[in-house]
Parts: structure tokens; C-alpha cells; sequence
């Protein structure tokens, strides 16, 4: 017999994981939750007019007040709670996609509680295991674990011109 989780399948989740290359430093865009105590990535549900990239980059600007450019594929899956287990409600969980958003600019969120506000990658590990179990802590610093991989490996991939020549033979 299969594990619980492998019979019930859990509600979807987008969010997009904004950052911004500062020098050398990759900088990530975090939000407050909705009750304004822990910190997290702009996410929401799903759209059926949308993509699930659409989505996550809407989150990103209502949340976030970012714009920029969203990964048209998600690059990671993790597991996110709502709610505590003392109240009646008890804790909810999510598979959230994670898409990488590159911002270009930033204006103030239509949620303004939502206090968007930068860190540094070691930072928003800190910042995003505060006030979370164990668990849920560790899948939010996956994300930005995987997201600085991705980001470092695509700043090794060489750019190939718009047209698709080689810049040489344009000589």
C-alpha cells in the first residue's frame, strides 16, 4: 500500500521566485504573508485564462509590484502549509510551481501589506525558516537553493545573437 500523500493529491499553488542580479550578488524579492508574521514568495492559485507562468508572474505584480521576465516553465515543485494545527481549520497543504522571474523594475503592489522588500540569498533562507516547522522550512530554502542554481547556469550558457548566426560570420 502507497504512502498518504502518494493517494490524495494536494491543491496547486504558482509562485513566482523574483530576483535581480546586483553585481555579483542574485537578490530575491520576498513578500509578507497575508497574516504579515513570516515572509514568502508572490504565489496564489491558478487561472484558467492563464498559464500557470501568467499566474505566477500576476502574483508577482500584485503582490510584489514586479515586473519582469518569467520563466515560461517551472523549475521547482515544493510543499507549502496554510493554517496551524490548533485551530479548527488545522494546517493545509500545497505543491506549489515555482517559476524564476527576472525583475527588471518594480512599482508599489496593488496588496499593500504585502511589504515586498530584497534579500540576499543567505538572507532569505533566514528570513523564509523563521516561524515555520522544520519541514516547511527546509522545502522554502530548496527553493532558493535550486532557484541560485538555475540562475548560475544560466549565466554560463554563451548568448547567441537574435538572428541565430554567429556574430563572426556577420563580419
Amino acid at each position: 500500500m502507497g504512502s498518504p500523500r502518494a493517494t490524495r493529491s494536494l491543491p496547486l499553488q504558482v509562485a513566482a521566485v523574483c530576483y535581480r542580479k546586483v553585481g555579483g550578488l542574485i537578490e530575491f524579492l520576498l513578500v509578507n504573508t497575508n497574516g504579515g508574521n513570516k515572509w514568502t514568495f508572490p504565489k496564489g492559485s491558478t487561472e484558467p485564462r492563464l498559464s500557470h507562468s501568467q499566474a505566477a508572474e500576476q502574483e508577482a505584480l500584485e503582490e510584489a509590484g514586479a515586473i519582469g521576465v518569467i520563466e515560461p516553465r517551472h523549475f521547482h515543485l515544493y510543499i507549502h502549509s496554510k493554517g496551524v494545527f490548533w485551530q479548527p481549520s488545522g494546517v493545509r497543504e500545497y505543491v506549489v510551481k515555482a517559476f524564476l522571474m527576472e525583475v527588471t523594475h518594480t512599482q508599489r503592489p496593488s496588496e499593500p501589506s504585502r511589504n515586498p522588500t530584497w534579500f540576499s540569498g543567505e538572507d532569505a533562507r533566514k528570513v523564509l525558516r523563521k516561524g515555520r516547522e522544520v519541514k516547511y522550512a527546509g522545502e522554502m530554502c530548496g527553493v532558493i537553493d535550486r532557484a541560485v542554481e538555475r540562475i548560475e547556469a544560466n549565466l554560463m550558457l554563451p548568448r547567441l545573437p537574435s538572428n541565430g548566426r554567429n556574430l563572426r560570420s556577420s563580419v
